[in-house]
Formats: C-alpha cells, structure tokens, sequence
C-alpha cells in the first residue's frame, strides 16, 4: 500500500484525491448551522402543523367550548364558499395585472438604464427607490396623496385633459390597488432585466450591427431570447410575492367596496379576525401555502435552468 502511495506520488501531474472528513469533522462543521436550523423549524415548521391541526377542527372563537373534529369539511366549505372563490379571481386579477404593468415597465426602464448617459446612477437610484418604501406607508402615501378626490395629486395631473373629482378608491377600486403595487414592484422587475441586459455579451451585438441589423431588430431577436429567462424569473419571483399582498389591501381599501378587492390573504384575515372562525381560516391558509408553494416549484426549476446555462 504504501508502496503504491509513493509509485502514484512520484508521477508527474497526478494528484492525490482529497481525503473525506470523517464523521466527527463534519458534526464540527455543521454544528454552527443547527441553532439556525432549530429557529427555521420553530418559526415555520411549527406553525404550520399548528395551521393543519386547526383546519381539521370546527372552531369558532365566539363559541367557547364547541370545537370538535370535522376532517375535511372546513376545506369543502372553503371551496364552495363564494366569498373564496371572489377572493382567488380577485387575488388572479391583482397579481397578473400587477405582474404584467410592472414587468413591461420594468423592461422599458432596464433598457433606459442599460445606455450611457449623464446621471444614470442617480436615476437608477431614484427607480429603486419606491421598492425600498415599507408597504404600509407607499399605500397610506397613495391613499391621502395621490388618489383623494378634493386634493389628490392624481386628479391635478389629470385636469388638464377633464378628469376632475373622481373618487379613484370608490370608483376604480381594483386598478387603483394594481397601480399602487406595479409603482412599487416596477423597480423589482428592472434590477432583474437590467441584469439579464448587462449579461449580454457586446461582441454579439457588435456582430449584429456589422451584418447591417436595426436597433429593432437586434433588440428583438437576439436582445430578447437572451432576456426571456430573466423575465420568467422576475415574473415568478414577482407572482409569490405579490400574492401574498395585504399591506395596500388593508390600507386603501380595507378589501371594498363590498368584496372588490378582498384577496386571499384579506380573505384569511376577515375569516380570523373578524368572523373568528379559526378552522375554515386555517384551511383556506393551508389551500394558499399549497398554491405557493406549487408557484415556487416553478419558480425554483426557472432558477435552476438559469444557473445551469449560464454555468
């Protein structure tokens, strides 16, 4: 054996493979990360169980004392409950909209921000500014700002053109929530672009404009298949956050009028706090983290991709 070490040691450019720790070594590494790991376990794990024991109880806090085991009847409500079912179109139309203004803004602004120009740092600074805004307080700004009816900003800009006196929360109360949400998420979208743009690699557009093609087209047909995986990542990543909006629900619109703009994480909220129905709650909260959860996986497999191509 030893013999064979020094044969294999003494011949040019072979390498001895490094020695796996033993078991001990490995415990001494790891075992730093374990109070993290505990905490991670203690702060979602634990809760989460909690969710799922709840949901197989009818439990209603004004009831002391009536809870009793139901199985999955708390989840056949939910499903047949119409206020759910408003709320998932709700909590569709708020994300894809908020997603689709957002990314198409964000594209735009990433472009902008990918020429020279005379003071791009403080633009790009100014950009991401709104998406360093706490939530609550970007939603009570627009509220009392921008869309009151007697002295909002909105209806001043408007003026000129006739618009005049709208009440934008009462008339136009979901757009005025997807605006609200795509001035705040437009920034998350062009960090993702704008990185996807500085990826690209300048001799291939040098080669494009040498074989005579236009900004158009360069833009659309190398610039853009070159983007496309990007985009996927911003849009995912920017669907499982934004469906988890309540912060500008809350403050805006309180879910109104009536249940315009009451999405799934409102919804869960009335069920709770209001209703106090804690068993049909949990159920539609185990429903939502099983959709992210399905939403992540996607996102997670885009992620992936990404990372293996541009390996």
């Amino acid at each position: 054996m030893s013999a064979d070490l020094a044969t294999a040691a003494s011949l040019p450019g072979r390498r001895r493979a490094p020695r796996k720790p033993g078991a001990a070594t490995r415990w001494k590494l790891r075992g730093p990360l374990l109070p993290a790991l505990a905490i991670v376990i203690l702060l979602t794990q634990i809760p989460l169980l909690v969710t799922l024991y709840y949901s197989l109880f009818s439990r209603n806090l004004l009831r002391p004392g009536s809870t009793e085991f139901v199985g999955l009847d708390n989840y056949a409500k939910v499903f047949t409950d119409g206020l759910f079912r408003n709320a998932v179109l709700n909590t569709v139309v708020l994300t894809a909209g908020t997603v689709l203004f957002s990314i198409v803004c964000g594209t735009a602004l990433a472009v902008l921000l990918d020429k020279k120009f005379f003071g791009r740092s403080i633009v790009r600074t100014l950009l991401i500014t709104p998406f360093l805004v706490m939530p609550t307080a970007a939603a009570l700004l627009w509220k009392t700002s921008m869309f009151n009816a007697v002295f909002g900003m909105l209806n001043w800009v408007l003026s000129p053109f006739g618009v005049e006196d709208i009440d934008w929360v009462s008339q136009f109360p979901m757009a005025s929530v997807i605006l609200v949400l795509t001035w705040q998420w437009t920034p998350f979208m062009m960090l993702i672009v704008l990185a996807g743009l500085q990826s690209q690699s300048p001799e291939v557009l040098e080669a494009a404009r040498v074989d005579g093609a236009g900004g158009w087209a360069t833009f659309w047909q190398i610039t853009m298949p070159h983007l496309r995986q990007f985009i996927e990542l911003a849009i995912l990543l920017g669907s499982i956050f934004i469906v988890q909006t309540f912060d500008a629900i809350f403050m805006i619109t309180q879910g109104g009028p009536g249940q315009a703009t009451t999405n799934l994480p409102y919804f869960i909220y009335q069920q709770t706090f209001r209703a106090f129905d804690v068993g049909e709650s949990a159920a539609a909260g185990v429903i939502v983290v099983v959709a992210t959860i399905v939403i992540a996986t996607f996102a997670l497999r885009v992620i992936s991709r990404l990372f293996r191509e541009e390996g």
